[in-house]
């Protein structure tokens, strides 16, 4: 399994503003499953994979079942979130 400790997040503005717009329930999961993901970005829990399609390059973690984060890691320990929805929204 892959291991690997995140030390630095930037946000872009896309996904401050489309985090802005979930219910606080949803943003409490995000800042809870934040914490798992900097521990391991690759935790079971997380369901970590690679994008495909017009978003090769990127990578994906699951916040529950409905929305998904997508992001791209700047080097080894530093990631830059790029936007989070549905999966319908992030993949369309």
């Amino acid at each position: 399994m892959l291991e690997r400790k995140i030390k630095g997040i930037t946000y872009s503005s896309r996904f401050l503003r489309s985090l802005k717009k979930l219910s606080l329930g949803v943003q409490e999961k995000v800042r809870i499953r934040e914490l798992i993901f900097q521990e391991n970005a690759f935790d079971s829990r997380l369901d970590t994979h690679k994008l495909h399609g017009k978003r090769a390059g990127e990578w994906s973690y699951s916040v529950d079942y409905e929305y998904r984060i997508a992001f791209t890691f700047a080097d080894e320990n530093r990631v830059l979130y790029l936007d989070i929805g549905t999966h319908d929204e992030l993949y369309r």
